[in-house]
């Protein structure tokens, strides 16, 4: 009976621990990550024709750049939407001076695609350079 108790315990310990460390995993800090992808909104078009669960096992969750035109503004959801193609929200707060028309860089996760919209998503945006 001692052997069992000797045996179960440190089992459950190391059973908790585990369960502890893979649910409390530290976030991703994406604006200081190197992007895995650097691409155009054709290049994503593109490759999402030709075979959408490829481009989405590729692009899925991992780190991104993209250059594009600003296409919309949407101050109340931190996001903008670039080339018409791509929805990019910010964490904090939308960078100074954007503007529709103008050319920026960002870097950002990539979600996916929504068919409904039909637009690329990435969240955790963050900008990279800006052409006044």
């Amino acid at each position: 009976m001692r052997k069992k108790i000797l045996i179960i315990i440190p089992l459950f310990l190391i059973t908790g621990i585990s369960i502890y460390l893979y649910s409390y995993k530290g976030h991703r800090n994406i604006e200081s990550e190197t992007a895995d992808y650097t691409v155009t909104v054709k290049g994503l078009e593109k490759e999402f024709t030709f075979n959408d669960s490829l481009a989405t096992v590729k692009y899925q969750d991992k780190t991104i750049e993209v250059t594009a035109i600003v296409t919309a503004v949407e101050p109340a959801s931190k996001g903008i939407v670039i080339d018409e193609k791509i929805f990019a929200t910010f964490k904090d707060s939308l960078p100074k001076d954007i503007a529709i028309g103008r050319m920026l860089k960002i870097k950002g996760r990539f979600l996916g695609y929504d068919e409904l919209l039909q637009e690329f998503k990435i969240d955790q945006s963050s900008l990279i350079h800006q052409n006044k």
